[in-house]
């Protein structure tokens, strides 16, 4: 197990008390891990601005009765096999598809791809999810 440091921080009441409010409402069981875990977001956004390795799913949200709706996701998928993982294909109801890509590699690259995919015309609602690969977080 890593070496536990504590330190201080200084800042203003008011601040403390939100964000003590802020954790239980997140089911944080303490201020230390909800402050852990609010320095992992803050490391994962600095991974995806340096355009580092990274991870993350796409989701959309489709028409697949829309003409060439299924055909175009697979051929973008199949033009970025070099970071696509995975990817889970839902039938929400007789008209929408869910489908979910993992993906995994230069975050540019990720976020090209996202685009790519959520401005389809047969595209109802796309979001990127960004993640990181773990490598540097503990």
């Amino acid at each position: 197990m890593a070496k536990l440091i504590r330190f201080s921080v200084s800042m203003d009441e008011a601040l403390v008390r939100a964000f003590d409010r802020v954790s239980r409402d997140h089911g944080y069981v303490n201020r230390s891990e909800a402050i852990r875990d609010a320095i992992r977001g803050q490391l994962v956004r600095h991974q995806w601005e340096a355009g580092e390795e990274v991870a993350g799913v796409t989701t959309i949200l489709y028409d697949h009765h829309r003409p060439g709706a299924s055909e175009a996701l697979t051929e973008f998928q199949h033009h970025a096999l070099g970071c696509v993982i995975s990817t889970t294909h839902v039938h929400l109801d007789h008209d929408n598809c869910l489908e979910m890509i993992a993906v995994r590699g230069e975050a540019r690259t990720i976020e090209r791809l996202a685009d790519q995919l959520i401005s389809l015309k047969s595209v109802k609602h796309g979001a990127l999810t960004a993640t990181s690969t773990g490598k540097e977080l503990t």
